[in-house]
């Protein structure tokens, strides 16, 4: 028999070796746990789908189909495709057709304890159900009824759809920062990418917009080569078994009497757009950015860039180290935010800039100083080793998180066949030198910038008084 005392002393020396050993171990499950978050991509009855099983009880499902506002064949359209996501389905053929009512619809995915959504994007259509992952089967069919067997029915789209259309358009209107934004993608890219997010008040939507041209468009835009269906918590082989059954019915193409969607490659033209306005003061100067990673012109040091310019910080009572959140600290009534919007062939650099117009004008002044001054050079080696640490957080939180990398991965599969992987952008973030960095600041400042001024336009300046070409 094992005396007690050796038992002890066995067991000390194996807690010893244990904690020796724990650092390493937990570099290699910290490695190893980077690679779940890939997604995994396949082709089930003509569908292109991707899947990353993350361990866990629930599961997020979405069909994320290119038909936001830069394709849309007509104004409202990518709206309207929205609103009526989860209205009427029409199951059967003739003369066993049944109806699955918005208010079916509703009463079944709270009895599973689900969640449903609809949003659209500037290039994206996005109608995504949250559920238990054993009821997989049950949600896959419904979306897959939902961009096949909608019925657009004139009572919902006057009672429901176009109202709540009206309602979004008059949001917008003392939204200063989201008109100069529309206004800014608008100057930079006329149509496409140019086309606002939400059809704007004045915009005569009756006479674009009704229940049989969206029918007919949602066969272009619900095309199986048009859309992809994206899973996180759930296996490959189940999410390719129900895609093939439930999404066997969308067309393979757009009819031949329905206009096909507008693939026409985005160009940025630059240019400036003042709007007068008494409910604030936003000023956005843009600049060409990078597409996104699925993209044939990406370039990962934009993202660098924007956040070494920053303007808000990441620690809670700090400036933060960013460029423009130290050069604008004599403007404490401007609030300025560098983000960086990218899309599947082009980006744009976007440096917005809201509060009283004295100091929006003078601190929009000091965004161009600081921008000339990374361009010539002048910034140290550990700001850009900060921002380089910056941009790679944000980037693989991005993907990370659930919603956006559905979107993601999506908007890729449809546009270039290829999955958003974040670990493939967090090696191309770290790979980015100081030069790169400086070279694209130089770029932006030699290329045409936008600039969009909303508010007191009789304070706000121009952007030749700034120094930015357009």
């Amino acid at each position: 028999m094992i005396s007690r005392s050796s038992l002890g002393r066995n067991a000390q020396l194996a807690l010893r070796r244990q904690c020796h050993a724990q650092p390493s171990n937990r570099r290699g499950l910290a490695a190893a746990s980077s690679g779940t978050f890939s997604y995994q991509t396949g082709d089930a009855a003509g569908v292109k789908f991707a899947t990353r099983d993350l361990s866990g009880p629930t599961t997020t499902l979405a069909v994320v189909a290119k038909a936001g506002t830069r394709y849309q064949a007509l104004p409202g359209f990518a709206d309207g495709l929205e609103k009526f996501a989860f209205k009427v389905v029409i199951l059967g053929a003739p003369p066993a057709t049944k109806k699955r009512s918005a208010l079916r619809i509703t009463r079944e995915s709270e009895l599973l304890g689900g969640q449903l959504s609809a949003y659209h994007s500037r290039e994206n259509l996005v109608i995504g159900a949250k559920f238990m992952r054993d009821d997989l089967p049950y949600f896959t069919e419904l979306l897959g009824e939902v961009i096949s067997k909608t019925k657009y029915t004139r009572h919902e789209f006057e009672e429901e759809v176009l109202r709540v259309v009206k309602l979004s358009q008059r949001s917008l209107l003392a939204d200063v920062t989201a008109l100069a934004v529309n206004s800014a993608h608008g100057v930079a890219f006329h149509r496409g990418l140019g086309t606002a997010l939400h059809p704007s008040s004045s915009t005569p939507l009756t006479k674009y917009l009704n229940e049989e041209r969206l029918q007919a468009y949602s066969q272009a835009a619900y095309a199986k080569p048009n859309f992809a269906v994206v899973a996180n918590g759930a296996s490959h082989e189940e999410l390719s078994k129900w895609v093939g059954e439930f999404f066997a019915d969308s067309p393979s193409s757009a009819p031949s009497n329905v206009p096909a969607i507008d693939n026409t490659p985005s160009k940025y033209y630059g240019g400036e757009e003042r709007i007068a306005h008494d409910s604030g003061n936003a000023m956005i100067l843009a600049f060409p950015g990078s597409s996104s990673f699925t993209g044939k012109s990406y370039k990962p040091e934009i993202s660098v860039l924007a956040a070494l310019l920053g303007g808000e910080s990441t620690i809670k009572w700090s400036p933060g180290f960013s460029l423009l959140s130290r050069a604008t600290e004599a403007h404490p009534h401007a609030h300025i935010v560098t983000s960086h919007a990218a899309y599947s062939d082009a980006g744009l650099l976007c440096i917005s800039i809201t509060g009283s117009a004295g100091h929006v004008r003078e601190a929009s002044k000091d965004v161009v100083k600081t921008l000339k001054s990374i361009a010539a050079g002048e910034v140290s080696k550990e700001d850009i080793k900060k921002a380089i640490a910056t941009a790679r957080f944000k980037a693989l939180e991005s993907g990370q998180n659930i919603d956006a990398g559905l979107e993601l991965t999506g908007a890729g599969l449809v546009q270039n066949g290829k999955a958003y992987q974040i670990d493939e952008v967090g090696k191309g973030l770290e790979n980015v030198t100081e030069d790169q960095v400086k070279k694209a600041a130089k770029g932006l400042l030699d290329g045409k910038a936008t600039v969009s001024a909303v508010g007191d336009l009789y304070a706000l300046p121009f952007a030749e008084e700034l120094g930015l070409n357009v």
